[in-house]
């Protein structure tokens, strides 16, 4: 396992994750589109615009066969089976179902979270594209949130097999956590996230484009990003097959 190329696409990544919110933040936060019944959509008049969209997203994407891929766990049960021919197998992750790992749900609600704190308040009537850019920030961070859970975790193991692999016998999570946790890399994270922020956002004209408080996005990456991607690498590490 190549721990260059893991933590190459984990930085781009975070790319794709401002990029996205930086998206969203373009319009106003237009709260009704996250309240069920108001959807204003024919057949689904429980589900909230945002849920429908993405349903509809993800029943796509299995069609085309995005989950069969480990970092790609959808939010949604029963999907579509794929009707494209993909492979279904990373040969360097040693565990039965993908699906031991979903943390989607957690994702989910502290994604929603910040859209509260970073998009202007208000309505602005663009409810589709507001859902359009909520899907994609939403898979983003799914992808860069499950991509570390098991690549991160299988790269840790193979460095110290003998250690984790007592550990995950004995199912000691707070050791397993404490062995994983490196400060020193976390903060280069939060760093870098700084820096990329702050480029992406250098030289935005402020009277027709809105910007994000980087304190935010920082904060949801130490809050949010970072233990989540901690809590998936405990749950790969104890579904690992030893």
């Amino acid at each position: 396992m190549d721990l260059n190329i893991i933590v190459a696409h984990l930085e781009s990544l975070e790319e794709t994750i401002i990029s996205k919110l930086i998206d969203r933040v373009q319009f106003k936060l237009n709260p009704v589109i996250y309240q069920p019944g108001n959807s204003g959509f024919v057949g689904a008049e429980g589900k909230s615009l945002f849920e429908i969209r993405l349903l509809f997203q993800e029943e796509m994407d299995a069609q085309f066969g995005r989950y069969s891929q480990p970092e790609e766990r959808p939010f949604n049960k029963n999907l579509p089976e794929p009707k494209r021919r993909v492979s279904t197998a990373a040969p360097e992750l040693y565990i039965s179902d993908y699906n031991q790992i979903n943390l989607t749900a957690q994702i989910m609600k502290s994604y929603l979270n910040l859209v509260m704190e970073i998009c202007p308040d208000g309505d602005d009537k663009q409810y589709g594209s507001s859902v359009v850019a909520d899907v994609y920030a939403f898979q983003a961070i799914c992808e860069r949130i499950h991509f570390g859970s098991f690549f991160v975790a299988e790269s840790k193991i193979q460095s110290n097999f003998e250690t984790y692999s007592q550990l995950i016998k004995e199912k000691n999570k707070e050791a397993l956590m404490n062995l994983l946790t490196r400060k020193e890399v976390e903060d280069r994270i939060i760093l870098r996230v700084k820096e990329k922020l702050a480029y992406a956002q250098a030289k935005v004209n402020t009277a027709i484009r809105t910007t994000i408080n980087p304190d935010i996005i920082l904060q949801f990456y130490r809050d949010h990003i970072i233990p989540l991607t901690k809590e998936g690498e405990i749950l790969y590490l104890l579904n690992r097959i030893i």
